[in-house]
């Protein structure tokens, strides 16, 4: 029998289809299984018009056949079939798609009567199977033709062609498996449990039923019984064909057909949670680009959610066949926590469909989506606060960092999804709830950060605000006062940091009495630096204390927040990135009388209560100190 050779681009097209095209070998089982399902549609939509065909939707098919003491693996199908040369022209020449030529000449009625969505395109996925089989053997019977054709090849070598017999139309694909290395394990093809795996992963969602042999352990009586006259049981294996695929997604199913419950299943079930997502987003698009999508927004974070491992992104489906596990493309990084499924026919996909050749039809797709999930995330925040802030504590940090991130390009998108802690409420809110609810003459949206909300709602510097009745929020994450730098004010009204900022609250008579005294006292303030030296950069008369004695706040860009955030970084110079402290006093305080006192009357003693005041300022500003022992022996040396 006469070898023909492949053409010579196409022996070299096919070594790099073996391997460079492709990034993983169980891809070839998707191609064939594709393929296959093309076939198919080919001849359902043939039978629309030939009564002769004696075929309807229900009797087609597509069965996997494996032979582990062979090490083969056979696809077959019941589709439209080839003749030999359409063998020849669609297996002898790579990259020539008969799928292709079959699409192009259908006018457009003809396509909207089949309904069909051909996946194949570039007619090199069936060349996949060379990664894993040493031979390709092609036994197809087309329709209307009483002989088959018999396509073998073991590769760049060439190819043969010959006549055959075959029961029925359709096709079947037939794989010798390599043979095993100690790099790769070829005969695992051939295992009934590899093959359900990546049916699943990849075409459980192909419209035609998969059937293979599955084998099960069954309870079976042995003929024989006890002394009790009981029958005697034993477990056995058996091999029953049984369908291995879902066929119609649940994404492509009606809400009736559908419901939230059975979403919330599929989802627990695909992205292995094992708690409900706290809301779920069907979408449904026609137009320049049409897809179908599924995401869910999860109530908790995964274990590795905030660590570089993480790998965000969507379940990337043409057709119902997987063409990305995740394409962060999809997504933009502020909702990098959505999980889910995006199916599209009208996807530009590489060569080896594992990849998209250019990325418009994407950014179309991910921008709808960014505001589908903004619309869902902001109806949830209205609807169900509970469920809301269960996401909130989860995902809320995220939201901010999408805040920060790229100069706050994502700010307009995202502000209205915040919520912080209220020192007056003692509850979470939101910025507009917080605008709302301030009195006329409230100027700016004042905010206190701590290492938590509690400490934050009980530093010193909050008494002047809370005195005038205004409320205070309370932030305790580390992009908390980057945020409120990045958008500077809401709905008209700054934000305001009360530890290092005017509060605005003092009037012009006010504010020269407090010059007056700091005038007045500069001995003291003069005193007390002289004897904490560089540990703060000046001492102050305080207009915003009332029962504490002092405080600690910065001047300059940096607060002591921002600094406590910087040196958590690793490899971060201590020295660097450091707030410029401010020691205030407040005068009408008994311990700072005392100390005032002290100066003339006990100098040695008044040294020390100075550098306690101040390590006194520092813990109510969570700053520990540096020698805990040497701390509480100056605090005893008072007594």
């Amino acid at each position: 029998m006469e070898k023909k050779q492949f053409q010579a681009e196409s022996r070299r097209l096919l070594d790099m289809m073996i391997n460079s095209i492709y990034t993983h070998q169980e891809i070839f089982l998707r191609e064939l299984i594709s393929n296959a399902s093309d076939a198919i549609d080919k001849l359902c939509f043939l039978s629309l018009t030939d009564d002769k065909v004696g075929m309807d939707r229900s009797d087609f098919f597509i069965r996997l056949t494996a032979d582990k003491e062979k090490n083969t693996l056979t696809v077959s199908d019941n589709g439209i079939g080839m003749t030999a040369e359409e063998m020849e022209n669609n297996l002898g020449v790579i990259a020539k798609s008969g799928t292709q030529a079959f699409k192009a000449g259908l006018d457009a009625a003809e396509k909207e009567k089949a309904d069909i969505d051909i996946i194949g395109q570039f007619g090199v996925g069936f060349y996949s199977a060379f990664m894993v089989a040493s031979r390709v053997t092609v036994i197809s019977r087309a329709y209307g033709q009483e002989k088959a054709s018999r396509w073998e090849s073991e590769g760049a070598d060439g190819y043969t062609i010959q006549e055959c017999d075959r029961d029925g139309v359709g096709t079947d694909v037939i794989l010798q498996l390599k043979p095993d290395t100690e790099d790769d394990c070829y005969s695992v093809y051939a295992a009934s449990w590899k093959l359900q795996e990546l049916v699943k992963k990849y075409s459980d969602y192909v419209r035609w039923p998969i059937r293979m042999d599955v084998e099960t352990t069954e309870k079976v009586d042995t003929g024989e019984v006890d002394e009790a006259g009981i029958p005697k049981m034993t477990w056995k294996t058996v091999s029953k064909e049984e369908v291995v695929n879902s066929m119609v997604p649940i994404w492509q199913r009606s809400k009736k057909e559908a419901t939230d419950a059975d979403c919330i299943a599929f989802y627990k079930e695909k992205f292995r949670d094992s708690e409900d997502p706290v809301a779920v987003i069907r979408v449904n698009a026609e137009g320049a680009v049409s897809y179908r999508c599924l995401l869910f927004v999860p109530a908790q974070a995964p274990y590795d959610y905030y660590t570089r491992d993480y790998a965000p992104g969507l379940r990337l489906y043409s057709n119902g066949v997987m063409i990305m596990e995740k394409c962060p493309d999809l997504l933009p990084e502020c909702f990098r926590f959505v999980r889910g499924i995006v199916d599209s026919p009208d996807l530009s996909l590489n060569i080896s469909r594992e990849m998209l050749q250019h990325d418009r039809q994407l950014k179309m797709i991910a921008n709808n989506l960014e505001k589908k999930i903004k619309a869902e995330l902001s109806r949830l925040m209205e609807t169900d606060r509970e469920k809301y802030e269960k996401f909130y504590a989860a995902f809320g940090v995220q939201l901010k960092y999408g805040i920060v991130g790229d100069y706050g390009m994502k700010r307009d998108l995202l502000t209205d999804l915040l919520l912080y802690w209220s020192a007056d409420r003692e509850k979470m809110i939101s910025l507009k709830e917080y605008v709302s609810a301030m009195p006329e003459s409230q100027k700016f949206i004042y905010y206190a950060s701590a290492e938590t909300v509690e400490r934050a709602a009980r530093l010193p510097q909050t008494e002047q605000v809370r005195a005038h009745g205004y409320d205070i929020l309370c932030f305790a994450s580390d992009a908390d006062e980057f945020v409120a730098e990045i958008l500077m004010q809401y709905d008209g009204k700054k934000f305001c940091n009360v530890v290092s900022q005017d509060l605005g609250l003092d009037t012009d008579e006010e504010k020269a009495e407090a010059e007056k005294a700091g005038e007045a006292n500069r001995a003291l303030l003069d005193y007390v630096k002289e004897q904490i030296g560089d540990a703060v950069e000046s001492v102050k008369v305080s207009r915003k204390l009332k029962n504490y004695p002092v405080c600690l706040s910065s001047e300059g860009e940096i607060t002591l927040e921002m600094e406590r955030y910087f040196h958590s970084l690793p490899g971060t110079d201590p020295n660097a990135m450091r707030a410029r402290r401010v020691l205030e006093l407040n005068l009408d305080h008994p311990a700072v009388k005392a100390l005032d006192a002290a100066r003339s009357e006990d100098p040695e003693r008044a040294a020390v209560m100075a550098k306690v005041l101040l390590s006194q300022a520092e813990l109510v500003a969570g700053i520990p100190p540096k020698d805990p022992a040497a701390y509480s022996e100056l605090v005893c040396s008072l007594f």
